[in-house]
């Protein structure tokens, strides 16, 4: 192991206390990795659950108690120390520190960066308004929670998981519930015109006032936000507003160390940057996928946990060639929308199911090959389609659209 210039050994300075710098941790443990674990966690909290917020932690299905990843004494028992509340402001490579911003110098031999993200806020007049939220970490959910106890019309800007998720939870306490999106559909950027054109019917369904291909000019009001202009001009009356927006990833500790970072810190496949002493997982890590010709930023729980195992097996000294099969998950009033792989490029599209019954899957092809699926409420297919993906598997399509061909065929 590489020593720090002082006395070590120093051991792994994980910054960031989520999934991502949980799974790091626990991983090095479970490998047997002996020298001081340290994560460093800028929110009071110990690691918890993020998805949840805007799903059942948010519509109060879920527990603050369930939120937590660990207990507390798993902590000490696997002998990492955690410290919450504590802010890394400065990267020193050429001592290996890191500088806290209380002035707190912490030595290491390897670092890892899991710094994640914080939710957008579109440069719009009135973006500042009370009243305006974004959701992101628990105390943000919490602030939303509360405000929706008092709200009765409820705007969100952004037509993505989170804002639909959201608008579902609101729907579910009888909120006036307006979405509005700039793109052509729901969940553009992440799932197919089919797929987002049918869950734009279902929140309408539910009594959503859904407007797409509506970019916003402003936030209206006073103190408080109590409207949301539009393009034309009209004023949608609102007295919460979300900004469900997307994710900037965390990249200034990494830039001004000056580490190489583009939509991200930039990392090789096994997640290491271009310090030899310094790892990049999770969602702030921009990596080399040679199954998808390009790099990629994958903002999921399934990415930020496998990451940070790569990033704990790289440290142990086992060869790394980390290239996923991204998966990710919404759960959207009685459906659970399942995604694994990714559609851009796809020339070919299966169905296989009944969206009028609420369960179906599509099936998405390239070259012949399968490269995506989007399930819902289907989980034996998209299980079934992830190995598959996983595997370079070329099932045929029209089985695919059979459902009287049971999925486990197409895995022998």
């Amino acid at each position: 192991m590489t020593q720090s210039p002082l006395s070590g050994p120093f051991g792994t300075v994980i910054i960031g206390a989520g999934q991502a710098g949980l799974s790091a941790a626990t991983e090095l443990r479970k490998r047997g990795y002996q020298d001081p674990i340290t994560l460093i966690g800028d929110e009071a909290s110990l690691p918890y659950q993020r998805p949840p917020l805007s799903k059942a932690y948010l519509s109060g299905d879920l527990t603050l108690d369930r939120l937590w990843l660990k207990p507390e004494a798993f902590y000490e028992k696997s002998q990492i120390e955690v410290l919450t509340n504590t802010r890394v402001t400065t990267l020193d490579r050429a001592r290996q520190l890191v500088i806290t911003k209380d002035g707190r110098e912490i030595a290491y031999d390897y670092l890892i960066l899991a710094t994640g993200g914080t939710a957008r806020r579109i440069p719009i007049p009135g973006a500042d308004l009370m009243g305006v939220h974004v959701l992101r970490d628990l105390i943000e959910a919490d602030g939303l929670s509360a405000a929706l106890d008092q709200a009765r019309h409820v705007a969100i800007i952004g037509a993505g998981y989170i804002g639909l998720e959201v608008a579902a939870s609101a729907r579910k306490r009888g909120l006036d519930v307006t979405v509005i999106e700039a793109a052509e559909r729901p969940m553009a950027r992440t799932a197919s015109a089919l797929l987002g054109g049918w869950f734009g019917a279902i929140h309408r369904g539910y009594g959503v006032d859904l407007r797409v291909n509506t970019p916003v000019e402003a936030i209206v009001g006073d103190d408080k936000a109590e409207g949301v202009r539009i393009a034309g001009g009209e004023v949608i009356t609102a007295d919460l507003v979300l900004m469900a927006t997307g994710l900037t990833p965390n990249t200034q500790l990494a830039e001004s160390a000056g580490l190489s970072c583009n939509d991200g810190i930039e990392v090789d496949d096994s997640a290491r940057t271009d310090d030899p002493l310094i790892y990049a997982i999770g969602d702030v890590a921009n990596l080399p996928s040679a199954r998808y010709g390009r790099s990629l930023r994958l903002e999921s729980v399934h990415n930020a946990i496998e990451q940070g195992k790569a990033a704990a097996a790289s440290i142990m000294g086992e060869a790394v060639n980390y290239d996923p099969v991204p998966w990710f998950w919404s759960d959207q009033y009685e459906l659970k929308l399942q995604i694994t792989g990714l559609i851009e490029g796809a020339d070919q599209r299966v169905r296989r199911g009944d969206p009028e019954e609420g369960r179906f899957a599509l099936f998405h092809f390239k070259d012949g090959r399968l490269i995506a699926c989007e399930a819902v409420n289907a989980p034996q297919e998209y299980i079934a389609a992830q190995r598959m993906i996983a595997q370079d598997k070329r099932p045929d399509p029209e089985a695919l659209r059979d459902v009287t061909v049971a999925m486990k065929t197409f895995l022998a």
